[in-house]
């Protein structure tokens, strides 16, 4: 009996089909956890600035910061976890998104919730930690099919805060959107004190190796010179002295980071698996891509919402907005889902293909059919398939690419770049939609029709890059 309560992990190899449930829900809980938080403030924006009694710039850095947080953090993270051991990685990871809900949830004021945004940012790690757990504990077959799974799971929890977002503050508070995830992290907590165990750590025949500061810090800072413009051009300006003096500065850090990784003997990102065929165009695409998918998220929303006054508009809440966002959602998860177990049939690659075309046609249609709400429903459902299929095969590309020991680097490096991705996406698809406005302040339709044609373009971009993708080649 002492022994069915200790929370150490059990072996895979001798109870692995129960273990690896509980290990693949423990991971997936996480995931969630992360994901949900990515979107689940954005449609509440305007409550939190009227509750704490701030301004409309000054609660933009509410998603700002925790933005910039998980970027810095997440490809460091990973290299830690390759290097430390994956699971004492996870429960750090772990712990920083509650310790940072649970300040979020009580602050007091903007500056502390935004200082909880940043404490939950460092959570990002969740993501290619877990999928470099699945590699080191799962068969070879069986890891396609799980990191499908796992990708579904993130990409419909970034979808499902949208939809969440509106109830729950409706039936509760914003407070809760904080309360709820820190209770489940906790969760998800004891899960991995249950059921997964540690990971083999450090390159094999090379030890753990240190990690290489200098190269984090020129790391972290390039990140934040390039996201930090991109996320705020719209307020501050294309042409203003910050942006073009930012993106500057992030060009001349990210070349002498490029630089010391280089010379480096233990390099915090190995350049040599950065220049990887199947590596730099599966990021390429994952650019393009992350920039169709999250404007999408961000701005489709805002068009069911503005007033049927303008003649095209739809007037729903924040709640009939998200629940506009659930085919694809449903379509997302069968299609992510699904995608593990087709490479047998599909290659990873024609997935790829398939997914970012299917995504730009999705875009092509909203661009030309969103005078009903059936109109826009459909192009969601089609959109889920192609972020479904791409989300996963472009994970799956990087998984099996790269050596073991640089898994969850080499996938944090893929969703940070996505994120750089959906930051540019997003700031384009802003600028164009407030150049278009009624007198009023209100945008024309043209502008969303506009911002939908760039993103069409980016994805189908995207498509055409995925045909030189080279098929994965095991490390």
């Amino acid at each position: 009996m002492t022994r069915a309560l200790t929370l150490s992990p059990p072996s895979l190899a001798t109870v692995q089909p129960r273990a690896s449930r509980f290990l693949f829900v423990a991971l997936a809980t996480a995931a969630a956890s992360f994901s949900l938080l990515q979107s689940l403030v954005t449609p509440v924006l305007p409550k939190i600035q009227h509750d704490l009694h701030t301004s409309q710039g000054t609660v933009t850095w509410v998603l700002t910061a925790w933005l910039l947080s998980a970027a810095v953090a997440t490809p460091i993270m990973g290299r830690i976890g390759d290097m430390y051991g994956k699971r004492r990685t996870l429960l750090v990871a772990l712990a920083a998104i509650a310790v940072g809900c649970l300040i979020a949830a009580a602050a007091p004021n903007v500056g502390v919730l935004i200082i909880g945004r940043v404490v939950q940012g460092l959570g990002g790690a969740v993501f290619p930690i877990s999928f470099g757990i699945l590699r080191d504990e799962l068969p070879p077959a069986r890891v396609p099919s799980a990191i499908g799974g796992l990708s579904a799971v993130i990409a419909v929890g970034g979808g499902l805060g949208v939809v969440l977002a509106g109830p729950v503050v409706g039936a509760l508070d914003w407070r809760a959107l904080f309360w709820i995830p820190a209770v489940v992290v906790a969760g998800t907590a004891l899960l991995t004190l249950r059921f997964v165990r540690e990971s083999p750590v450090g390159d094999p025949g090379q030890g753990r190796g240190r990690i290489n500061w200098p190269a984090g810090v020129l790391l972290s800072a390039w990140l934040v010179a390039l996201i930090l413009p991109l996320s705020k051009a719209p307020v501050w300006g294309w042409t203003s002295a910050r942006v073009v003096g930012l993106l500057l500065l992030a060009l001349v850090l990210a070349a002498a980071w490029v630089l010391v990784e280089l010379r480096s003997a233990e390099p915090l990102i190995d350049m040599q698996m950065m220049r990887l065929p199947a590596v730099w165009t599966t990021n390429l695409v994952s650019l393009l891509f992350g920039a169709g998918m999250f404007a999408t998220y961000a701005f489709l929303p805002q068009f069911l919402q503005t007033p049927r006054s303008t003649g095209y508009g739809f007037g729903t809440t924040v709640t009939g907005a998200g629940l506009a966002m659930l085919p694809m959602l449903v379509t997302m998860a069968v299609a992510g889902s699904a995608s593990g177990p087709l490479t047998a049939y599909v290659p990873t690659k024609v997935q790829l293909l398939i997914g970012t075309a299917t995504a730009a046609v999705s875009c092509a249609g909203l661009t030309l059919f969103h005078d009903a709400y059936w109109q826009v429903a459909v192009a969601t459902g089609v959109f889920g398939v192609g972020l479904g299929l791409t989300f996963t095969a472009m994970v799956n590309l990087i998984v099996a690419t790269v050596p073991a020991g640089q898994t969850a680097v080499a996938s944090g490096m893929n969703a940070n770049i996505r994120t750089i991705g959906g930051s540019l996406g997003a700031a384009v698809a802003s600028a164009v939609i407030t150049a278009h406005t009624t007198p009023a302040g209100l945008p024309l339709e043209s502008g969303y029709t506009y911002a939908f044609a760039v993103l069409t373009a980016m994805l189908a971009t995207a498509a055409v890059i995925a045909t030189v993708v080279p098929r994965a080649r095991k490390a």
